[in-house]
């Protein structure tokens, strides 16, 4: 009778998880852009640190702000599709009304490929004022904050963003700002320029093997063709691809402050239909180089370390990169059950959301101590909201520092390169 009851409340926690996340979904249908998603500001509660204890050292990793599409190749193709298919009068009316936006805007986005955008910039500058007013103990005295970021200019231009407007809250904070070869291990140990060469196995998510036990409509991409084109009849490129590069184009409007270019072309509850699906793929990608991301792990565990054994004087330590290392970081880390690995591709949704690893994405750990003494405690922020971790604990959100430091140790030596 125990057991049934169990199962029976097991399922009812899973079938409640599924519908939480789909409901979000619901609620903001342009999370279905995934890693595209711009990012917005979390404005929930937190909870109470225990009784005595304050906030004095915040650990951080974030992807950089929104951005322009990340290769040319994009802007190009259609550029060259849509000119074709208008010289053939081969448009409908809603594609020659995107025809003649897109082609006013063509240099622009020409110009900024992989550029951030304003939106990126305050992105970034938004979650710094937050995080000092949210962690004011940690920041009020000054002190030294010291940030690292990937060789990429969009990623630089993010942590000049936020490092700026820290010392705007604070004028007292000092600031370290480095992009170096000498640190890529800490944010992009996978750079091709990284001195330090690693060659961490790849991982694969279990549900793939039962990938085929998923039923999804994926019609979006083949819908979408022809409300722009009357035909693709000779026009270049790969018709099969035409679908992909109108959903691609979309899900990036609304980081370069170009909505409305395609009309009603496409919709953002359309999208949502077919989340599912694509976060498979997502889980598969973030999944896969888990842990090539130990380097950036390892370097969380030995600045925090340095920090409480009073080696290192650092208030913060920012890291500043990209999607294709959060995510698979949250993944190594089993931020919100990420590491979760189900079989059944239908749970998969209740580990991982592709929106986590959006535009100006973060995780942040913020460290706590009494002065009575007693054990250093953490959080994790995940996208400024508190997220678990697969360390025991008694007091969640908080873990004890030790158990933190030798859950993940452990797991980085578990590993071997």
């Amino acid at each position: 009778m125990f057991t049934t009851l169990l199962l029976v409340l097991i399922a009812t926690m899973a079938w409640a998880q599924s519908n939480a996340v789909l409901d979000q979904l619901k609620a903001d249908p342009r999370k279905a852009y995934g890693n595209d998603y711009p990012y917005k500001l979390f404005t929930g509660k937190l909870t109470k640190a225990p009784k005595g204890y304050k906030p004095f050292y915040i650990s951080h990793y974030a992807r950089h702000g929104s951005r322009y599409y990340w290769t040319d190749r994009l802007y190009i193709d259609l550029d060259t599709l849509l000119k074709a298919a208008h010289q053939k009068h081969q448009l409908t009316a809603e594609g020659e009304a995107f025809y003649k936006k897109f082609m006013d805007s063509k240099q622009e986005l020409m110009t900024g490929v992989s550029e951030l955008t304003q939106l990126g910039w305050e992105q970034h500058q938004n979650i710094a004022r937050d995080m000092y007013n949210r962690f004011p103990e940690v920041f009020k005295k000054g002190g030294n904050v010291y940030a690292i970021s990937s060789l990429t200019g969009r990623c630089v231009l993010s942590m000049s963003a936020f490092c700026q407007e820290l010392v705007q809250c604070n004028p007292k904070i000092e600031v370290r700002e480095q992009s170096s070869r000498f640190t890529l291990d800490g944010v992009v140990p996978t750079d091709r320029q990284n001195p330090v060469k690693h060659n961490y196995p790849r991982s694969k998510p279990r549900y793939e093997k039962n990938r085929d036990q998923f039923h999804a409509d994926n019609s979006l991409r083949k819908r979408v063709v022809p409300r722009v084109f009357l035909s693709t009849e000779g026009l270049p490129g790969d018709p099969n691809r035409i679908g992909n590069y109108l959903v691609d184009l979309y899900t990036t409007l609304p980081s370069i402050n170009h909505e409305g270019m395609m009309g009603n072309i496409l919709t953002d509850e359309e999208l949502a239909k077919e989340w599912e699906d694509s976060n498979l793929g997502s889980y598969s990608w973030v999944f896969g180089p888990k842990y090539q991301m130990i380097p950036i792990l390892q370097d969380i565990l030995k600045k925090a370390e340095a920090v409480i054994n009073g080696t290192s004087d650092h208030i913060s330590d920012l890291r500043f990169g990209h999607d294709t290392c959060l995510g698979p970081l949250t993944v190594l880390m089993g931020i919100n059950g990420a590491d979760r690995d189900p079989e059944n591709p239908y749970d998969v949704k209740d580990c991982y959301q592709n929106w986590q690893t959006c535009k100006a994405s973060n995780i942040q750990l913020i460290f706590y101590k009494s002065k009575k003494g007693g054990d250093i405690l953490l959080k994790c922020l995940l996208n400024g909201a508190e997220a678990s971790l697969p360390v025991p604990t008694q007091q969640f959100p908080y873990y004890k520092w030790t158990d933190f430091r030798q859950y993940y140790t452990d797991l980085c030596n578990s590993v071997k390169p």
